[in-house]
């Protein structure tokens, strides 16, 4: 077998940014910006379904994105049946997420790769925090009610502000659907604003939950108000819906934030979330993103995946790569 061992894959770890950004302060209230926003939903439809039939990434470009799509995501247990032992072995698949052998053959033996986040629901921060000791890989926490987010805000603030006592880094709020579904722009900015405040240094990511948004429109508006208030993310989904992310709704999204970026300066990330299980989806989603916002969103501090079973995907395309066969999936254990 050849020497796989190339440049390509060189990286800088998740420890050292490699780019910075003044957080997303938000700007006052002011439905003239998105009230004439109207989507047309079979033009999005057709610009996503040509993402996958005009490119083809193959090879070590393939392995390379693998390992960029490996940064940016948020190692997810979200289980009614998690435990301390599982929040454990999460943590540790988090600080080596690739078999060491495999980094080896692909020249990233000492890139200290690693996931963005670990994210869990609030009684799991402290074990969060046991697994991850130094590792630098920071902490988000479900709050304000998640999934369903039908709590009321004094008690979603609340849940909040406990997080971050707790040590989450990043907070994943869940938005009150009413509001979206009644076009309440201005009850949900305020909503999204306290919120904010709440969260103080750690970062805001908010859940539209767009399997339950009848319309792109109102999909397009929530992502306004959201960063109008201050979000550092805009996420698609919890992952309970019966449709999460897609990427018609993710285009939509995307394309919100570069509008939004182009009139305030302020960059937002994006996180889609919920049904990426495999790698060929992943990179589908990384290519939208270098297609409508570049290449400088294509960091985990301003793109992640919100993934379970992804992780494991990815390392078995990767020792495919590197060995020319493929593995059983067990053999590759998220956790």
């Amino acid at each position: 077998m050849t020497n796989t061992k190339t440049n390509v894959y060189k990286m800088k770890s998740n420890n050292e940014p490699e780019l910075h950004h003044q957080r997303n302060e938000g700007i006052p209230f002011d439905a003239n910006l998105f009230k004439d926003i109207n989507i047309n939903r079979s033009a999005v439809e057709r610009r996503a379904s040509t993402l996958s039939g005009r490119r083809s990434v193959k090879k070590e470009w393939q392995a390379a994105w693998l390992l960029k799509a490996l940064s940016c995501i948020d190692l997810t247990t979200l289980a009614g049946d998690d435990t301390q032992g599982n929040v454990l072995r999460l943590c540790a698949k988090a600080k080596s997420p690739v078999r060491s052998d495999i980094l080896d053959t692909l020249g990233m033996k000492d890139a200290n790769m690693h996931v963005a986040a670990v994210c869990v629901y609030h009684n799991l921060i402290a074990d969060a925090v046991k697994g991850l000791g130094n590792s630098g890989i920071p902490i988000a926490a479900v709050s304000t009610g998640f999934p369903a987010g039908n709590i009321p805000l004094s008690e979603k603030i609340k849940q909040i502000e406990l997080s971050v006592a707790a040590g989450a880094k990043e907070i994943d709020i869940v938005l009150s659907r009413n509001l979206i579904i009644q076009s309440d722009w201005k009850s949900l900015y305020d909503e999204v604003v306290a919120c904010r405040k709440a969260c103080g240094e750690a970062h805001m990511k908010t859940i539209l939950a767009t399997g339950e948004i009848s319309t792109y429109t109102k999909v397009s508006k929530a992502s306004w108000v959201c960063m109008m208030a201050g979000a550092d993310f805009i996420k698609t989904s919890t992952g309970k819906e019966p449709v999460n992310a897609t990427l018609p709704v993710s285009l939509v999204m995307i394309r919100a934030i570069r509008e939004y970026h182009e009139l305030t300066g302020f960059k937002v990330g994006f996180k889609p979330a919920g049904g990426i299980s495999n790698a060929k989806l992943a990179i589908n989603w990384l290519i939208l993103m270098k297609e409508e916002l570049g290449n400088e969103w294509l960091q985990p501090n301003l793109f992640r995946f919100g993934a379970s079973s992804l992780l494991g995907d990815i390392e078995r395309q990767l020792e495919h790569f590197v060995t020319g066969r493929y593995s059983a999936s067990f053999r590759h254990p998220m956790a």
